[in-house]
């Protein structure tokens, strides 16, 4: 790594695409993990955040059947499902007992025959129960989705999601904004400026979200900067996202195969997110997808959220991810104050609890 680019970082300087290019090219990963280092504990002191959290996937039928996505499958497909609404409020009244989360991850398939009111029905009634669990749901693409299904325009949609009980988005289906690789892995979906389209909605409406990046699949080192600095310009107009994820490509029973990514790379692209989205309050190292050991890791590397308790993740898993399914609280405390850092028990809007 350059002293050029390290001093215009510790100047407080934004880094441009050259200077982000040139970060993946080089191999210095420990003075990389180190200047990411210093710029989270500049944000965050030396706190990693978690959170008490369960995930629920409504649904795996979907009208979109993405070529990396191992998860959905066609209505009438062995292995399809659907969860009614009093199913979907079971799991989370089993989990609220059992741990008392204070956020429900909820994210499925786009399901073509649900109706609009289902989802507003389903956003009431666990509100109705859980007035103190946040909500977070709906990826950018399923919001369009609704939209289309409901016949309401992107801001009318989010403030009648808003009305009804949606506290905030995850920053799921961002993938790779660069059309060209967009083509080829996901051409059902909807594009790059699409997603971001979607959440500036969110964020005019007062809905705050994450954002994401699949990376380790077709794209290029390129591709990826352009994805964060696309990030990048729309948190500068906006304020509106809370934290962005690396998501590492898993390849099993997908249609595209490939390989699972290094640790090298992902640590990589955990500390040039850091130094790249100068903008971003949180960068963080989703442990189902890098696994334990390179999340705890990842905390010496710029991140400094671990995500949480999680309880049942199927999406990755559907892909071939080796990690447990969920982690409890004493797990996530462990390899947090291990990596030298201090646990912060978190709500979904980064409070301390």
């Amino acid at each position: 790594m350059s002293e050029f680019i390290k001093n215009k970082v510790l100047a407080g300087e934004r880094l441009t695409k050259q200077d982000a290019v040139s970060l993946f090219k080089s191999d210095d990963i420990f003075s990389l993990g180190r200047l990411a280092n210093n710029i989270a504990e500049k944000k965050n002191d030396k706190s990693a955040y978690f959170i008490v959290n369960r995930h629920i996937n409504p649904t795996n039928i979907c009208v979109n059947r993405c070529k990396f996505c191992a998860f959905s499958r066609s209505k009438g497909e062995f292995g399809a499902y659907e969860l009614t609404i009093e199913e979907i409020i079971e799991k989370l009244r089993v989990a609220n007992c059992e741990l008392r989360i204070s956020e429900v991850h909820m994210v499925g398939g786009l399901h073509p025959d649900w109706p609009f009111e289902y989802y507003i029905n389903m956003l009431s009634e666990i509100k109705k129960e859980f007035s103190a669990i946040a909500i977070k749901a709906f990826t950018a693409v399923e919001i369009d989705y609704l939209s289309k299904i409901s016949g309401l325009s992107l801001a009318d949609t989010m403030v009648k999601l808003k009305k009804n009980g949606l506290d905030l988005m995850p920053g799921g289906g961002a993938e790779i904004f660069v059309e060209d690789v967009r083509n080829k892995l996901c051409p059902e979906k909807i594009s790059g400026d699409r997603w971001l389209e979607v959440m500036e909605a969110a964020h005019m409406a007062g809905i705050k979200t994450n954002a994401t990046m699949l990376y380790g699949h077709l794209e290029s080192i390129e591709d990826r900067v352009d994805h964060l600095l696309r990030l990048r310009e729309l948190q500068d107009r906006t304020g509106g996202f809370q934290a962005f994820i690396p998501l590492s490509y898993h390849p099993r029973n997908t249609e595209i195969g490939g390989f699972y990514s290094s640790g090298i790379d992902d640590l990589k692209t955990i500390a040039i997110s850091r130094l790249v989205l100068d903008n971003f309050d949180h960068i963080k190292a989703y442990w189902i997808m890098l696994g334990e050991k390179i999340s705890q890791v990842a905390l010496l590397f710029g991140a400094d959220d671990l995500d949480g308790t999680i309880i049942e993740e199927k999406i990755t898993h559907s892909a071939g991810a080796m990690s447990e399914e969920g982690m409890t609280r004493e797990e996530l405390t462990h390899l947090i104050r291990k990596a030298g850092k201090i646990p912060v028990q978190r709500d979904a809007f980064y409070n301390a609890i």
